[in-house]
C-alpha cells in the first residue's frame, strides 16, 4: 500500500507525527541547551550540541513535503530541495560524529588522534555535500516528487548515485556514532542521568539505521524491478521521527533530570524540616520572614538557619541525663542506633522547651550566658533532619519519653 492510497486524515496524522512533532521536541532540546551555549560559547562541546540540534531541527523542517514544495517553487528549479535536504542530513551526520568525538574524549583533548579524527570527519562529509550538488546538476530530475523522490529516481543516472551516497553517508555516521555511544554506556563511573541519556541516544541512532535499511531496500527493489516503495514512504519517516525524539530526549535527560532531581531533593529536605521548624516557631513565637519568589535553595537555607539559631540558646536547658536515658529507652524498644539518637534528641528538645517555659529568663541574661553554658549541641545541629523526621511520629516520642522518665526503666546498653 502506498502513501497516496491512505485516507486524508491518516495522511495528516502521519505528516504531523513524522515532521512537526520531532521538530518541536528537537527545538525544545535546543532551547533548554541555549542558555548554556550562549554563556559558555567557547566550549566546543556545547557548540557541537547546539549545531547538531539546530541541523536536526532543520532536517525535519525542510524535509516536510510542504516545505519541499515551497523551496522548489521559490527557486523555480524542480526538486532543488532534494540536494538541500540531503546536504542538511549529511551535515547533521558529520555534526553527530564530531559531537561524540568531542564529548567522549573531552573538550580539552587536543591529542593527534582526536585532531586527526575531527579533520577526517569534516573533510569527508564536506566532500560528500559537494558531491551531492555536483550529481544533482548532472542529473535529469525535471519531474517534481514531494514524497517518493528516493524511489522514483532510484534508477535515474546521477540521481541514483546521489541517493545512494547520502544514504550510505548517513548509515555510516549512525553506525559509528551508535557504536561509540554504546561503548561509552558500558564505561564505569558515569552519572546515572548521563547513562540513561546515552542509552536514549543509542536507541535513537539504532532506529536511524532502520530508517537507512528501509530506504536502501526500497531503492534496491527498484533496481531489481520490484516495488517496495512503502518502506521508503510509509515506514522510514515515522522511524526517523521516533529516532529524532529519542535523540532529543537523550540530550534533554542529563540536564533536565539532574536539575529536577536537585530541585526535588531540596524540596524534600525543606519539607522534612517542617515538624522541627513548627516546634521551634511555636517555642519562640517567631517565624522565617516571607520572601516573595525565593528560590527553593534559599528557603531551605533560611529554614535551616532559623532552626539552628533557636537550638543554640536551648543548650542551657537540655538535660543530658534525660538524653542518655531516652537513648537507652529507644534502644530497649528495638529502634536502631541512628533512630534512637534522633528520638532521644527530640525528647531532649521537648524537655528543654518545657524547662525554658517553666523558668523564663531575661534576654540580657540569656545573651550573657551564651550556648556554651549548656549541653554540647554539635551533633544535634548536624542531625536536624533526622530529629525532624522523628517528630513526625509523636507516639514513638511519647513512648520513649515515658520509659525514660523513670531511670530504672531506661537501663540499656550504649553503642
Amino acid at each position: 500500500m502506498t502513501l497516496l492510497a491512505l485516507a486524508p486524515s491518516r495522511l495528516l496524522g502521519e505528516f504531523y507525527i513524522s515532521f512537526w512533532i520531532p521538530t518541536a521536541v528537537l527545538t525544545l532540546a535546543l532551547l533548554i541547551k541555549l542558555p548554556g551555549i550562549i554563556r559558555l560559547w567557547r566550549d566546543p562541546l556545547l557548540r557541537a550540541v547546539g549545531g547538531m540540534l539546530l541541523l536536526a531541527s532543520g532536517v525535519f523542517v525542510f524535509c516536510a513535503p510542504s516545505t519541499i514544495a515551497r523551496v522548489n517553487r521559490l527557486t523555480g528549479v524542480p526538486n532543488i530541495a532534494a540536494p538541500w535536504c540531503y546536504s542538511l542530513i549529511t551535515a547533521m551526520c558529520g555534526s553527530c560524529l564530531l559531537l561524540i568525538i568531542t564529548w567522549r574524549n573531552g573538550p580539552a583533548d587536543r591529542s593527534p588522534v582526536t585532531r586527526r579524527a575531527i579533520r577526517w570527519v569534516v573533510s569527508v562529509y564536506c566532500g560528500v555535500i559537494v558531491t551531492l550538488w555536483a550529481l544533482f546538476l548532472l542529473a535529469d530530475a525535471s519531474v517534481e516528487r514531494l514524497r517518493d523522490l528516493d524511489t522514483y529516481y532510484a534508477t535515474t543516472p546521477f540521481m541514483r548515485e546521489e541517493i545512494l551516497l547520502y544514504l550510505v553517508a548517513h548509515a555510516v555516521a549512525c553506525l559509528v556514532t551508535s557504536r561509540l555511544i554504546w561503548n561509552w554506556v558500558r564505561a564505569e563511573g558515569l552519572d546515572a542521568w548521563l547513562r540513561w541519556g546515552l542509552k536514549l541516544l543509542g536507541a535513537g541512532y539504532v532506529l536511524n539505521l532502520i530508517f537507512d535499511a528501509g530506504k536502501l531496500v526500497a531503492v534496491g527493489a527498484r533496481w531489481s524491478g520490484h516495488d517496495l516503495d512503502w518502506l521508503s514512504t510509509d515506514l522510514a519517516p515515522p522511524v526517523a521521527a521516533l529516532s529524532a525524539i529519542l535523540v532529543a530526549a537523550g540530550f534533554i535527560l542529563p540536564h533536565a533530570g539532574q536539575y529536577l532531581h536537585d530541585r526535588w531533593r531540596v524540596r524534600c529536605a525543606h519539607r522534612e524540616l517542617r515538624p522541627l521548624y513548627r516546634l521551634m516557631r511555636s517555642a519562640s513565637g517567631d517565624a522565617v520572614p516571607f520572601v516573595l519568589h525565593a528560590r527553593p535553595e534559599l528557603r531551605l537555607t533560611r529554614r535551616e538557619t532559623f532552626i539552628r539559631d533557636l537550638l543554640l540558646p536551648l543548650a542551657r536547658h537540655i538535660d543530658t541525663d534525660l538524653g542518655r536515658r531516652s537513648y537507652d529507652a529507644a534502644l530497649g524498644l528495638g529502634h536502631p542506633p541512628e533512630r534512637a539518637r534522633a528520638l532521644a534528641a527530640a525528647v531532649s528538645i521537648l524537655g528543654a522547651i518545657e524547662a525554658k517555659g517553666r523558668t523564663p529568663e531575661p534576654p540580657e541574661a540569656a545573651e550573657a550566658a551564651g550556648p556554651a553554658a549548656g549541653a554540647d549541641t554539635t551533633n544535634l545541629l548536624q542531625e536536624i533532619g533526622a530529629v525532624s523526621r522523628a517528630l513526625r511520629r509523636p507516639e514513638e516520642i511519647e513512648t520513649v519519653r515515658a520509659r525514660a522518665a523513670v531511670p530504672a526503666a531506661g537501663v540499656g546498653v550504649h553503642d
